[in-house]
């Protein structure tokens, strides 16, 4: 398979990495990398960020600036370990209601333990679900976030229309997800880590290397920033803006449905 990224026609979703799997085949791989790395998620993150993922999720928190009272609902997909949702909550004042949903059972289950500890499960609830297929009523949120996660799901034109369908008028996408480095040094520099030292990184702290080599082949082969914004604009929401971080190596896009 070509490791050039997919534009907005799609193609990811037969793209396990730089492999072509038949349709229909892929969340089920997809599954088997989750149940491996789920104890060791955010450890994961710092290493596919050099750390900075936790800047970046601060980041999306300020953006999304959620309001200060109860009736405030947010649905954040693909966020089983509960690391946005959790900062959605505490930005609120503990006012919020945040439902995590995740098509993976041990992801959610480390979310759950999490939650517990923090003394927020008053504000969570715990979803397994698939993201191309939400099991809510139309406009049922505030907003809608999603985490390192979009490029993940086979179908992302279906999950982004179910995204637009959840929100209530006036309610707002937010994805952060990996992207492209705009940067001609730094760009060389991401590729040599990338594709050099995070899968031998990720043997060394779980064992497996396989993995982490899927999700750094699945980092180049989402589409670009102006791609996938005009995914999100395909999708129906409106004023789809994104703003690139460290040197575009991760892209917050934001989208509202009016």
């Amino acid at each position: 398979m070509s490791e050039s990224r997919t534009s907005a026609d799609g193609g990811m979703e037969t793209s396990y990495g730089f492999r072509e799997v038949p349709d229909g085949q892929k969340q089920g791989l997809v599954n088997q990398v989750f149940h491996k790395v789920a104890k060791r998620y955010d450890i994961m993150n710092d290493v596919m960020s050099m750390g900075m993922h936790r800047a970046w999720k601060d980041a999306m928190i300020s953006a999304l600036n959620p309001r200060k009272e109860p009736g405030y609902k947010v649905l954040d997909v693909a966020g089983g370990t509960g690391d946005i949702a959790f900062r959605i909550v505490e930005a609120s004042g503990r006012q919020a209601h945040a439902t995590v949903l995740d098509i993976n059972g041990s992801m959610l289950g480390v979310g759950a333990e999490r939650a517990e500890k923090k003394k927020l499960s008053g504000n969570l609830t715990f979803v397994e679900a698939n993201a191309e297929e939400l099991p809510f009523e139309a406009g049922s949120f505030d907003a809608y976030t999603i985490a390192f996660g979009i490029r993940n799901v086979p179908r992302i034109d279906v999950a982004l229309s179910e995204a637009y369908r959840v929100l209530k008028r006036g309610g707002r996408l937010l994805v952060l997800e990996f992207s492209e480095v705009d940067m001609p040094l730094l760009d060389k520099i991401y590729d040599a880590w990338s594709f050099n030292a995070i899968p031998q990184f990720g043997k060394a702290i779980t064992g497996d290397a396989e993995p982490y080599q899927y999700l750094v082949e699945s980092i180049r082969k989402f589409p670009n920033q102006e791609n996938f914004a005009a995914m999100i604009r395909q999708a129906g929401f409106s004023r789809v803006t994104f703003t690139n971080y460290t040197g575009g190596i991760a892209a917050l896009h934001s989208g509202w449905k009016l």
